[in-house]
């Protein structure tokens, strides 16, 4: 198996790395957490200026035209670095509504691809135990919205959000205007930091354009796995470099805590961990960019990277001791970071449950890749 980049991702990747690294020092972490600022707008700005902001926007919209592997570059980067803007949410909403809502938001997708307009989305219905909490009601030739979502990623920052709605036909994706009337926005903060708000509807009107085909919602779904996923791959990464780095200068017994068996265990457990979220993200990726049916390998994606996530985190503020929980001391970002993308993918246990349900409807799959499940779905 080839998991080596091309050429352009390698650049990408790199000027990714400069980008986040350059600004997300721990100074500047450090000033982030008391500014109370929703996201770091200057690096948001930094992302618009090098395009980082509309890698997966198609070309005839303004964007780049590129896939989720090139995405995962620069999520990887962001990761690493902890910097709070808003690059999966942003651009896979664009990435949707251009797929699916072209010809009726081509100015909104275009404005979005320019950094003139901020977009987001949730999904947290699909993993939450209550479901999905808004309502799509079909009363004569209008749709009113009623409910609530919690947790929307810079809601109150956005021009538009992409949030899930319960319609008499099933599932949808809603494009909502977080200031149109009847929306009204709570606003909170993540543990982490980002800016987000708590949107409840009272009655909101919804043109028919505003409401993506049922498709919509997988399509988005397994994208924002991917995009998440590759977020916490950079998190883990960089918690588990410094944790290295760590045990291996910190005294006890007139020894390096890292020449001790169970602190060389803890950390073989947290990188074998990670290269099997590595693995899988790799070919999750490969097939969104392929066209590819992706649902089993973005469940197992899910799966690993929330197990990832908590495995590294707790091995890591373990090993740090009592320096570990404090708030002076830049580790304790990424467990905050990992906590903020675990809810995002939804727990491992429902994921389970979910891949377990793939798994009994599709009981051929293991004896080649060219079977009916895992053709094109396009």
């Amino acid at each position: 198996m080839d998991f080596s980049l091309s050429e352009d991702q390698r650049a990408i990747a790199e000027m990714a790395g400069s980008v986040f690294s350059d600004y997300c020092t721990d100074e500047r972490m450090r000033a982030f957490d008391l500014e109370s600022q929703p996201f770091m707008a200057e690096l948001w700005q930094t992302c618009i200026e090098t395009g980082l902001h509309a890698l997966a926007i198609p070309e005839a919209l303004g964007g780049s035209g590129m896939g989720m592997t090139d995405l995962h570059c620069v999520l990887r980067a962001q990761g690493a670095a902890l910097g709070h803007v808003p690059l999966w949410q942003h651009q896979l909403a664009a990435a949707c509504l251009a797929r699916f809502a072209a010809d009726s938001h081509g100015d909104l997708i275009a404005s979005a691809a320019r950094g003139e307009q901020l977009l987001s989305l949730s999904l947290n219905g699909l993993s939450s135990s209550h479901g999905i909490g808004l309502q799509l009601e079909q009363h004569d030739d209008y749709l009113l919205l009623n409910g609530s979502v919690g947790a929307v990623d810079l809601a109150a920052q956005a021009g538009a959000v992409l949030v899930l709605a319960q319609g008499d036909d099933g599932v949808h994706l809603v494009l909502l205007d977080p200031l149109a009337e009847g929306v009204e926005l709570v606003s909170a903060t993540w543990n982490h930091g980002l800016g987000a708000a708590d949107v409840h509807c009272h009655g909101v009107c919804i043109k028919a354009d505003q409401v993506l085909p049922a498709q919509a919602v997988g399509w988005l779904e397994q994208r924002a796995v991917a995009a998440a996923a590759s977020l916490q791959l950079g998190v883990s990464e960089e918690q588990l470099r410094r944790t290295v780095a760590y045990v291996s200068e910190r005294v006890q017994f007139d020894r390096p805590i890292g020449s001790f068996q169970a602190v060389q265990m803890g950390m073989a457990d947290a990188h074998i961990a990670l290269e099997a979220l590595r693995s899988a993200l790799y070919q999750l990726c490969y097939r969104l960019d392929s066209a590819l049916a992706s649902e089993a390998e973005a469940l197992s994606v899910r799966y690993l990277s929330t197990e990832a996530a908590h495995l590294v985190g707790h091995r890591a503020q373990h090993v740090h001791g009592g320096i570990g929980v404090d708030l002076t001391y830049p580790i304790h970002r990424f467990l905050y970071w990992s906590r903020y993308l675990s809810l995002v993918l939804g727990g491992s246990a429902a994921t389970l449950e979910r891949l377990g349900d793939w798994l009994a409807n599709n009981d051929t799959l293991g004896w080649k890749y060219d079977l009916d499940e895992n053709q094109s779905i396009c």
